[in-house]
């Protein structure tokens, strides 16, 4: 029966990424292991930023919103589809299905340009130092982070509003473990293709345009790089840049895999592991990329711990 008078009570069926075998129920430990490693991770990077002194530089700022970021991406997705798991009640609303497509997508997108701005962040500090205080001031970054969030957020509304906007009658089952756009189109009984376009539109804004922002900045820093004299300063912009440049990796990597390709090429059991990836990997490794492999982060930790213990 065709439905196209929707409501917000209105339910779909998340078929979820595990069964009650042995093995899934081992992977979904891990899971939950990996997902507590993200939360306490970034949390603990957004608490030590804020509270030490010394990290309250633009390049410190910058990272903690992408911890945030990360943070919100994971407890929009992992503690629902853990529920649905342990209750075994795999209904979702409508309204609760769009909450989710709004936060995961607009996160997704802020965090595309966040990381651009990362990157030029270290493009002015490497190539321009002495003015560095000038081009990178406190003003201009929180312009250039509210500027990530807003794009990121008006993305989301797009899709969301799309999304919405199309009747779903023949299955409620969605092959995912959370509301994922590409996951939902399937179910709807309208013609999806001029969405289908806008998607691939919204995410070449969202990720080539940020790559080239990221590319022409690490070019020219890797040519400031080259030229140094100093041996000490050409390995400290290496680890600095490095580590940048692991996240950036593992991110676009994985989002350009999931959202680049036509939707004729996509399987379900493809999405479910690349989204797995880049949702619940991608921000636990994070943090322990920027805190393993940066002095001030792990003097920062190792202070306030001490501080804590005099408490």
């Amino acid at each position: 029966m065709i439905r196209r008078n929707q409501t917000f009570n209105f339910e779909f069926i998340l078929l979820g990424i595990f069964n009650h075998s042995s093995t899934h129920i081992f992977l979904f430990s891990l899971v939950l292991c990996i997902f507590l490693v993200a939360f306490m991770g970034n949390t603990i990077m957004v608490l030590l930023i804020y509270l030490e002194t010394q990290l309250h530089t633009p390049m410190y700022f910058l990272l903690s919103q992408l911890s945030l970021m990360d943070l919100m991406l994971i407890c929009t997705t992992i503690p629902n589809m853990a529920f649905n798991y342990l209750s075994d009640r795999k209904s979702i609303s409508l309204a609760g299905c769009g909450t989710q497509i709004f936060f995961y997508v607009s996160l997704l997108g802020a965090e595309c340009f966040l990381l651009a701005v990362m990157a030029y962040d270290r493009y002015v500090a490497i190539c321009h130092p002495l003015r560095y205080t000038i081009l990178m001031n406190q003003k201009l970054c929180i312009i250039m982070t509210v500027t990530s969030w807003m794009l990121g957020s008006l993305d989301g509304i797009i899709v969301l509003a799309a999304a919405l906007s199309f009747s779903y009658c023949s299955s409620r089952e969605i092959d995912h473990f959370f509301c994922d756009v590409a996951a939902l189109l399937p179910l709807s009984c309208t013609d999806t293709s001029a969405f289908e376009k806008l998607l691939f539109i919204c995410c070449v804004v969202m990720l080539i345009l940020p790559v080239s922002v990221i590319i022409g900045s690490y070019s020219r820093v890797l040519r400031a790089v080259i030229r140094m004299g100093s041996g000490e300063s050409r390995r400290k912009a290496f680890t600095t840049c490095s580590s940048h440049l692991s996240v950036v990796g593992l991110y676009y990597g994985a989002a350009m895999f999931m959202y680049m390709r036509p939707a004729s090429s996509h399987t379900p059991e493809q999405d479910k592991m690349v989204s797995a990836f880049y949702t619940i990997l991608t921000p636990m490794l994070n943090p322990l990329i920027y805190s393993l492999r940066n002095k001030e982060v792990s003097m920062g930790f190792q202070k306030l711990l001490k501080k804590a213990k005099l408490i």
